[in-house]
């Protein structure tokens, strides 16, 4: 397949922008979704300090439904450039927190394509995407965001034949069922319509997956509440990368494991590979 970078480069500089204002209702369902409900009630009342990744959730794109492509996504060429690799995935990104979000007040994203790169995998081509994003809540800077998106040939989307190795147990870790439910909120909630994780026929005989694939935004809120929670206090910068999909066929785990002054992270399906790896300064 011939892939014109030259083409796609040129939208480097794209911008796109977006606002909402974060609503009690929002924080309750986000609360209710990752079960931060039981215990000692969240504080969920205008003026309160917002959940940790409840961005993923607010100022998002509305893409008419007649303007996703097959896969649920919008359709190429509009913010993003119009890869032609028919496979896009999150790949990773970092996080630098400047203060909090705070429930009843207006979230401006300002997002920029920063970089466009064609490199050759094991699998064939790949195509990463960098966008970054700001946000501000009531005028205040609150977050600065690097989102890695990588696009690919739809060969080798299934598993591998090599059996990797398991990941090892965290110091600290949680067991989470991905059920389809789980998966279905948290896409309703971030208006994510890829159909990889609530569409099992599609990801299965379309894409060549075992079963619904667990959000790669979702596994980064859950690392990323999992540090604050084990620290008593939110990150200041918290990056991740993904590694390797887990599906809706077993439980998965969080792990934490603190490392001087930072915490080293990581999910995995249970008995399978990291899954994503991150790492929080607190």
């Amino acid at each position: 397949m011939h892939i014109d970078i030259d083409h796609l480069r040129g939208w480097i500089g794209h911008n796109d922008r977006s606002s909402e204002v974060l609503s009690p209702a929002l924080v309750r369902q986000f609360n209710a979704t990752f079960d931060r409900t039981s215990g000692e009630p969240p504080t969920e009342n205008p003026g309160d300090v917002a959940p940790l990744l409840i961005h993923f959730c607010l100022a998002q794109p509305t893409v008419p439904t007649a303007g996703l492509g097959p896969d649920g996504h919008a359709a190429r060429g509009g913010f993003l450039p119009p890869v032609p690799l028919p496979r896009r995935m999150w790949a990773g990104g970092a996080f630098t927190f400047h203060d909090d979000i705070r429930i009843g007040e207006e979230i401006r994203r300002v997002s920029t394509v920063k970089d466009v790169v064609l490199k050759q995998g094991r699998t064939g081509p790949l195509c990463f995407v960098t966008v970054n994003h700001e946000l501000t809540s009531n005028g205040r800077p609150v977050l600065s965001e690097r989102q890695d998106i990588v696009y690919r040939e739809a060969q080798g989307d299934a598993a591998t034949k090599t059996t990797p190795e398991a990941a090892p147990a965290g110091e600290h870790a949680v067991q989470i069922t991905p059920s389809a439910a789980y998966l279905f909120r948290y896409s309703a909630m971030t208006f994510n319509g890829h159909r990889i994780h609530y569409d099992k026929d599609y990801v299965r005989d379309v894409e060549g997956y075992p079963g619904l694939i667990v959000h790669g935004p979702l596994q980064a809120t859950l690392l990323c509440q999992f540090a604050a929670d084990l620290k008593g206090q939110a990150p200041k910068t918290f990056q991740f990368r993904s590694l390797s999909a887990i599906f809706d066929t077993a439980d998965f785990t969080v792990n934490a494991q603190a490392e001087g002054e930072t915490m080293k992270l990581w999910t995995a399906q249970l008995g399978g590979p990291v899954a994503m790896e991150a790492v929080a300064t607190c």
